[in-house]
């Protein structure tokens, strides 16, 4: 049996670009994409957390060291600039696949400087 897994996601991005006009995709600087093992014309989620919007489109690469994070086509009306944003990738693996799995996790400050990476996501206490 397969089962799917968080590959990587970019938590807290704030979107520098909404680009109607252009050919759909998200464009992310490219050491960002690097860092967290997302290739170019990967799928990812977008989760919109100003607005709740939720939408696939796929990865493409922004200059490297630009920051971007750059949502354009269609997708450009669930997201504006400033807009914080998760962006995720996932992946599907066997039971036994899952058991040693982790995935990459990187974390941004409002002008989308990594402040920290990790390979999980701490227990969630009330």
């Amino acid at each position: 049996m397969q089962i799917t897994l968080l590959k990587s996601k970019l938590h807290r991005a704030t979107v520098t670009h909404s680009e109607l006009g252009y050919e759909g995709s998200c464009a992310i600087d490219s050491d960002i994409l690097d860092l967290a093992n997302i290739h170019e014309y990967e799928q990812i989620q977008i989760y919109n957390v100003n607005n709740g919007a939720r939408f696939t489109t796929y990865a493409i690469r922004a200059q490297a060291g630009s920051k971007t994070f750059s949502v354009n086509g269609a997708a450009a009306r669930l997201a504006c600039v400033g807009d914080l944003i998760i962006v995720c990738t996932y992946a599907q693996c066997s039971n036994e696949e899952a058991q040693n799995y982790h995935p990459a996790l990187v974390y941004f400050d409002n002008k989308n400087q990594v402040i920290r990476t990790a390979v999980d996501i701490p227990i969630q206490t009330i």
